[in-house]
């Protein structure tokens, strides 16, 4: 069974007040949500056309690695559209029956959210292709010799779809997306932003200084900012009056085994299991999925992107490579 990270970009099974503090975190507007200009400033143009005309905007593909805010960004689109979102995931959309009973029950102007959009199945996707398009929705009433095919009207929707990996979706579905953007990773700044903004939401008190410090840790992703600022809340709840200052912080990262760029014992782990054993040569994705017992999707989704960010890793024809800034923290690290 695999070891729950910490740093780990994907959602966790918490609890249902925990589920309700991770949706009171999430900004509404565009005015409350801190990164993503250029994204914020083509979507506002969009938006705003669309509602000068009285119609819903283009279908949006949103995409980029996991917890940078691409449901955030669905939510405040619709909110800033005036529109009812409905939010699924692709995986949840077994049959074309689903989809369609999905679709049927929408309004004009609402949103449909489909996360992991790429994990649809084909006979979905059909299905979707003229919804999105034109909306109608072809579907066969009876078996055998007495089946018919019914088109119906759809009302007027817009589709917003996310994905971690747009290479693997369908390129007919893909064209039919409107707006296609890629959600960056933030900066140091913005995520001081963002944590100093859910301290005020969670009414906690934090020093300028831990919020700074905690920014450095939270590997650019708003996701994991929220994150490590609940578990020093923790430990400054536990340990302490409820201050969050920088002494507190770093005991409490310490405690998690976070260090100061943001990696855990098992990124430390997966690079000194590549110098060990392979030096300076290029290691294939299939071989660190072997070193780290995870799946080679895990390694792509999980790993890589905030390494290769970082710089602390390296593509190649040939496979990863650890880079010598990598080294250089490595080699700090162990004599720490």
């Amino acid at each position: 069974m695999a070891i729950e990270r910490i740093v780990d970009t994907s959602p966790h099974d918490e609890d249902a007040d925990e589920q309700v503090i991770e949706v009171t975190l999430r900004p509404q507007t565009f005015d409350d949500y801190v990164g993503q200009d250029r994204l914020k400033k083509n979507l506002k143009l969009a938006i705003d056309a669309a509602k000068k005309r009285n119609e819903p905007i283009d279908h949006v593909l949103l995409y980029g690695p996991p917890g940078l805010g691409k449901t955030t960004m669905a939510t405040v689109i619709a909110n800033e559209m005036g529109a009812n979102i409905r939010i699924t995931a692709g995986p949840a959309i077994e049959r074309a029956g689903d989809l369609a009973s999905i679709l049927t029950n929408l309004q004009d102007g609402d949103v449909l959210f489909i996360d992991e959009i790429h994990r649809l199945g084909r006979a979905v996707e059909e299905v979707l292709y003229s919804a999105m398009e034109d909306y109608k929705l072809d579907i066969v009433i009876g078996k055998g010799p007495a089946a018919r095919s019914v088109r119906l009207d759809l009302p007027k929707f817009t589709v917003i779809g996310a994905t971690t990996r747009t290479g693997s979706l369908a390129a007919p579905l893909r064209d039919r997306f409107g707006l296609i953007h890629r959600l960056e990773f933030y900066t140091p700044e913005e995520i001081e932003k963002i944590i100093s903004r859910a301290a005020t939401i969670l009414e906690s008190k934090i020093d300028s200084a831990a919020a700074k410090d905690l920014s450095t840790r939270a590997r650019l992703t708003p996701r994991i900012a929220n994150r490590l600022l609940k578990r020093v809340r923790d430990y400054a709840d536990v340990n302490g009056d409820g201050f969050i200052d920088p002494i507190t912080t770093k005991k409490a990262l310490a405690l998690l085994e976070i260090d100061e760029l943001g990696l855990d014992p098992a990124d430390l782990q997966l690079l000194y299991s590549m110098i060990e054993n392979y030096g300076d040569n290029p290691v294939g994705l299939a071989t660190l999925a072997a070193l780290t017992g995870d799946e080679t999707s895990t390694i792509e989704d999980f790993y890589e992107p905030y390494l290769l960010q970082i710089g602390f890793i390296e593509r190649t024809p040939r496979g990863r490579r650890v880079t010598q800034k990598a080294r250089r923290h490595l080699g700090e690290n162990k004599t720490a």
